[in-house]
């Protein structure tokens, strides 16, 4: 009676939902290959085409005016926030005080969050020694961290010497621009009136320091390739990466500057510039210098904040887009359903639920068929696509596949947090740098106990692997496709990634 009871609710319930849920898969598939294959058409044309930013906007080096000197030169502010950054905090002020611009024409100012004494006395001492060589440099401090980093950078905006600034470039901590990043960069705003923003590419000084590091560098590298220069091409829109980019400051104030609702201020800001119609460029032949974080637990935080804070943006933005007078039918399309909806919501549910969950159950399932084309030929074409932009990583791709899988599990949530506005919706944890750019380091680095296997266990990726593991198991003893061999090299990336042997 049990068995058969069984039976009519699996062919009745279980079996359609299943089928339903595989049919909702597929179209979401479509989705996100069809935004793949437009991003990186967009490339192509970009490359074939050599349309850089140079001949799309007016572009001229700056030359020494001989009657003005050097007051033809803007007013440039250069930003630096960070927060207990014992490692890298030498390299970004020294960076930013080595570019060449007219010293008197550029204000470096430090925005210092930290909460360890001896930090703030080092970061002082850093900015006394570059105010002794004539740069104009000031270290503000706030008596709170309200609002993170968009909290410092609005707090930073508020000083007098600020207003006479005509651009403002900004760096993260662990960020260190060429000599010649003004000169290259701020032209573009000087010649062209409509553009807001100049960002810069990133390169990653640490990339080899394990195979963790490897795969953000696909990622990341993919990113600037397809989806910072397809949408500067064809939009003339993107997302502001929160460092390595120059804005103009009238821009910032006619969007209302910065804001802290959400962890992703420099997204926020972009799209409310964007909207009050304003360009943006992206110059790939500008690279700054970076660094990844290289341990698995700084880098599951980051990820959480880059997930969940568009999700929760595009939460309370979205009837803003809507409404806006300033900006075409198109554009605003082009933000809601592509930039958002597509890239910073569905595709991390989808990279999640389908590879991680409905694949591994379809061993179950023998009566519902998944085509192959959306477990063989589009996922290849999508990797494809992401391998390209990182050529010397071609042979990892593999494992690049399997790690954006697990790590699909924490976007997956961050985005559910974010649209739900959860209880961790707004939480940050600054992404701590190891100084790996440095070769000596600069100072000594303070040794934390090493933590037990216990406290290195991952649960929740445990359990996906373990459930991975076992459909792939079935599979190999009742299935009649080698979809098993997938589903084991899934399971063991869980599981290793579960028990803490990722990153250093």
């Amino acid at each position: 009676m049990g068995t058969m009871w069984w039976r009519q609710m699996r062919s009745l319930l279980i079996v359609p939902m299943f089928k339903c849920l595989v049919a909702i898969c597929l179209v979401i598939s479509l989705l996100v290959f069809i935004e793949s294959v437009y991003m990186n058409i967009v490339v192509i044309y970009v490359k074939l085409f050599k349309r850089k930013p140079e001949k799309i906007y007016k572009w001229e080096a700056m030359e020494e005016d001989m009657e003005l000197g050097d007051q033809h030169y803007p007013m440039v502010l250069v930003q630096i926030p960070m927060y207990n950054e014992r490692e890298v905090f030498q390299l970004s002020i020294g960076a930013a005080c080595k570019l060449i611009w007219p010293v008197d024409r550029l204000i470096v100012q430090v925005l210092d969050d930290s909460t360890d004494p001896s930090i703030m006395e080092m970061v002082n001492m850093e900015c006394g020694k570059w105010a002794s060589k004539g740069i104009n440099i000031k270290c503000e401090r706030r008596d709170n961290r309200n609002g993170y980093k968009a909290g410092a950078l609005k707090q930073g905006m508020r000083h007098s010497y600020v207003k006479q600034c005509n651009f403002i470039a900004i760096f993260d901590a662990d960020f260190q621009p060429e000599p010649d990043y003004l000169q290259r960069a701020v032209p573009f705003l000087i010649h062209n009136s409509e553009l807001a923003l100049v960002q810069a590419r990133w390169i990653f000084v640490n990339a080899n320091k394990c195979l963790m590091t490897r795969m953000q560098e696909m990622s990341l590298n993919y990113h600037f390739m397809a989806e910072q220069e397809s949408g500067s091409t064809r939009h003339a829109f993107f997302g502001f990466n929160g460092t390595a980019g120059v804005w103009r400051m009238a821009a910032m104030e006619e969007a209302g500057g910065w804001k802290d609702r959400t962890t992703v201020e420099d997204m926020d800001l972009a799209v409310r510039v964007g909207l009050h119609g304003w360009k943006f460029v992206f110059v790939n032949d500008i690279a700054v210098k970076s660094e990844l974080p290289s341990q698995f637990k700084a880098f599951r935080f980051q990820q959480h904040r880059w997930s969940c804070g568009p999700a929760n943006l595009f939460r309370k933005m979205t009837m803003e887009i809507i409404h806006n007078k300033r900006v075409t039918i198109w554009k605003k399309l082009y933000v809601i359903y592509s930039f958002f909806f597509v890239r910073k919501v569905i595709v991390h549910f989808f990279t999640f639920f389908f590879y991680c969950v409905v694949l591994p159950t379809s061993v179950f399932f023998s009566e519902v068929h998944i085509p192959t084309w959306s477990t063989v030929y589009v996922p290849f074409m999508i990797t494809l696509f992401n391998a390209i932009a990182t050529p010397r990583s071609f042979y990892l791709v593999i494992c690049w596949v399997l790690f954006e899988n697990v790590m699909a599990m924490h976007r997956t949530k961050g985005t559910f947090i974010g649209l739900l506005e959860g209880g961790r919706v707004n939480e940050w944890v600054v992404t701590e740098k190891l100084g790996d750019a440095l070769e000596t380091k600069l100072l000594p680095q303070v040794k934390k106990p090493c933590n037990g296997v216990l406290e290195r266990i991952n649960s929740k990726e445990m359990m996906v692997g373990i459930y991975i593991l076992c459909c792939a198991s079935y599979d190999l003893a009742f299935g009649n496709t080698l979809l098993y061999i997938y589903l084991f090299m899934q399971a063991l990336a869980f599981i290793i990634s579960g028990v803490g042997f990722v990153g250093t």
